[in-house]
């Protein structure tokens, strides 16, 4: 048997990469919208009822039912307080 050895042929291979950078602005104003749009949300959500009349007063009501002798007397002691 005769030991034949084909002849070694060299290919050439070209790999070719293409890249776009394409800024990202579009993007950074979508977020930034988004951002804004969530911040406000949040803000009128959690914010309550706010009082826009400028003086700073409000009307608070607290009822304690079953308090028994524990609230007796507490509603002249927080008028007193009041208009000291």
């Amino acid at each position: 048997m005769e030991n034949r050895q084909e002849p070694v042929t060299e290919r050439e291979r070209t790999t070719t990469t293409t890249t776009t950078n394409s800024g990202g602005a579009g993007m950074g104003i979508i977020v930034g919208i988004l951002v804004v749009v969530v911040a406000g949300l949040a803000y009128f959500m959690f914010a309550g009822n706010i009082d826009t009349s400028g003086n700073g007063e409000s009307d608070v009501n607290i009822t304690i039912d079953g308090a028994g002798s524990a609230a007796e007397g507490a509603a002249d002691a927080v008028e007193g307080a009041v208009s000291e």
